[in-house]
């Protein structure tokens, strides 16, 4: 048995026929991937649903000292009791097929609580990064270089230590039998190190000789319909987890001719002020020699005023 996935990326969306069903086999990595709200309405739904099983069960047998006959209710009240181990005593099982019933909801009760609490463990383990990625790619002269840039911060207080930067670019080419084939290339980076990210760093990758951007403008990487991914990953030093952070482009979210805006100052008094309400701006930049794209990604003719 199969089944379709949709995945949505930016600016379209990629649907996946042919999936395998998996079944009971991947519901924990399942229930680890919901929301919390959904996470904690599957853990009640369960909880009141064995309840309500086991509620037919004492309808069906009887026996339960006590209750109303043919009550649905003081079934699943008395259900409830015997799964949470209250024990008021009002009700209790007086057959022994009552209390057959009582012994099996105990012992699916207990891996029913068991279940859960290490559900709701792991999720409370389990740390999600919080990076921020600028919305959109700068591509524009930096110290004279061709250089492309991108900004990305952690948006919690504390830092990523010994955080790692990966960028590819993905893009469509043909090869010599005039096969269409989806490639994806490594980018290097000036550093693809930080001791530590904390709201703001800088990637930069150079279009220099050996680029794999070197030979590249607007128009070509719309062509090759390219994508920049770009991943981090470090080390969480409040709880010393390991946490990853990914984040891809298209080529439409590239802008050439631009440089992402200064973030950080110095205030009259000496001190520094880092403005992350401009974290996802980009400044224009005109065009030098060797990289002829000004401002909104204008080549130089065109940026000429008339």
């Amino acid at each position: 048995m199969t089944r379709s996935e949709i995945f949505r990326a930016e600016g379209y969306e990629i649907r996946v026929v042919g999936v395998p069903v998996a079944g009971l086999r991947d519901l924990y990595h399942w229930l680890l991937r919901l929301p919390w709200w959904a996470a904690l309405s599957v853990i009640v739904s369960g909880y009141l649903i064995l309840n309500a099983i086991f509620a037919g069960l004492y309808l069906l047998v009887g026996g339960v000292a006590h209750a109303a006959p043919g009550s649905c209710l003081d079934a699943f009240f008395f259900s409830v009791q015997t799964m949470g181990t209250i024990g008021y005593g009002a009700m209790y099982p007086a057959t022994p097929l009552a209390n057959a019933v009582v012994v099996a909801e105990s012992v699916a009760g207990l891996v029913a609580t068991a279940l859960s609490t290490g559900f709701v463990f792991a999720r409370f383990s389990q740390l999600r990064a919080r990076v921020a990625f600028s919305s959109r790619i700068a591509i524009g002269p930096l110290d004279g270089v061709p250089t492309l840039m991108i900004r990305v911060g952690n948006e919690r207080r504390g830092r990523i230590v010994d955080a790692t930067f990966r960028l590819t670019i993905s893009r469509t080419t043909r090869t010599r039998e005039g096969v269409a084939i989806y490639r994806m290339v490594d980018v290097p980076l000036l550093r693809d190190r930080a001791p530590a990210l904390t709201r703001s760093w800088m990637v930069i990758h150079r279009l220099e000789e050996g680029s794999p951007l070197a030979d590249h403008s607007p128009e070509s990487l719309a062509a090759a319909e390219a994508e920049f991914t770009l991943t981090v990953s470090g080390t969480d030093e409040t709880s010393l987890q390991s946490v990853h952070a990914q984040h891809t482009w298209n080529f439409r979210s590239v802008t050439w001719g631009a440089r992402l805006a200064d973030v950080l100052s110095e205030t009259p008094d000496g001190n520094l002020l880092l403005d992350l309400r401009c974290f996802h701006d980009l400044t224009p930049t005109a065009p030098v020699p060797g990289f002829p794209y000004g401002v909104h990604g204008e080549t130089a003719e065109a940026s000429r005023p008339q």
